[in-house]
């Protein structure tokens, strides 16, 4: 029995929200899909995820959310964590983190899914264990008989993704890179099965600068001074792939990129849902 997994860049602040809330359930008819996960940690104002939020993105039709060096930005989210069976943490963060290495979803048809998010190493401020190491100990934590595994692979190094793309070439259905916000091209089935993606790229606005408005972010990196970003309101995009795998093997057979442009907009960028004002200070993009 054939699977479908859509697989969901980053979403970025309202805009990426509102975007996904306009299109995910006809996506989802129009693709076939059997199950949706989506990197969550920057749905909030730009960076972090508040339990509101959390909520409405399951409305919206999200079954697995991800998340990466920004999931404690929003300190509520800790309890959420505790007891939400959907959600998962970078698996290499400390033992007694709060959240869970790995989550599962039953599709319609029956047929279980699996989740693991990791963080990279290279150029990452957030201290992590060696992601390697780490998801070698959560597979064997996953119940034999789930086949279909997605693993987000949150880096900035492009070469830290690939190396996990072919270290895990066999043993799960999907790798997808995220972090970046900037889509590759270089979707690939790997010779044992695993699908891989570098970067899905985000669910946000294009008009900016990783979904910041251009005008902070230039004046930040041009002055050399501190400068709270702001989430951009232009040219909305959902970025993501839809791959499609093997119930029994958890082999992938195919793996395509898709984008959904929506329309250019100036409508607030922010809602009582992203937070406090003062969260919205972020030290990158």
């Amino acid at each position: 029995m054939q699977i479908k997994l859509l697989c969901i860049g980053d979403i970025v602040g309202r805009p990426g929200r509102q975007l996904l809330a306009e299109h995910l359930k006809h996506l989802v008819r129009q693709w076939g899909i059997d199950c949706v996960i989506a990197n969550a940690e920057n749905a909030a104002g730009g960076s972090g995820l508040t339990e509101s939020i959390y909520d409405k993105l399951h409305k919206y039709g999200v079954n697995l959310i991800t998340l990466g060096d920004h999931i404690y930005r929003k300190r509520e989210l800790i309890n959420v964590l505790q007891n939400a069976d959907d959600m998962v943490r970078p698996a290499n963060l400390s033992a007694q983190a709060a959240g869970r290495e790995f989550a599962l979803f039953a599709t319609p048809a029956g047929p279980q899914v699996a989740v693991i998010s990791l963080l990279g190493r290279m150029y990452m401020p957030q201290p992590s264990d060696n992601p390697f190491n780490a998801v070698e100990k959560v597979l064997v934590k996953i119940p034999p008989d789930v086949k279909v595994i997605a693993v987000d692979m949150h880096a900035e190094a492009t070469s830290e993704k690939i190396a996990m793309g072919w270290f895990l070439d066999g043993r799960v259905s999907v790798v997808f890179g995220t972090h970046t916000h900037v889509v590759t091209a270089d979707e690939i089935v790997l010779p044992n099965g695993t699908a891989y993606i570098t970067d899905l790229g985000m669910t946000g606005p294009h008009n900016s600068v990783l979904g910041r408005t251009t005008e902070r972010v230039i004046k930040s990196l041009v002055t050399q001074m501190p400068v709270a970003y702001s989430v951009a309101t232009g040219d909305v995009r959902i970025n993501g792939i839809v791959v499609t795998c093997d119930d029994q093997t958890g082999r992938a057979s195919e793996i395509k990129r898709i984008c959904i442009k929506g329309v250019a907009d100036d409508q607030p960028a922010y809602d009582s849902d992203d937070g406090k004002a003062d969260n919205y200070s972020n030290s990158s993009p």
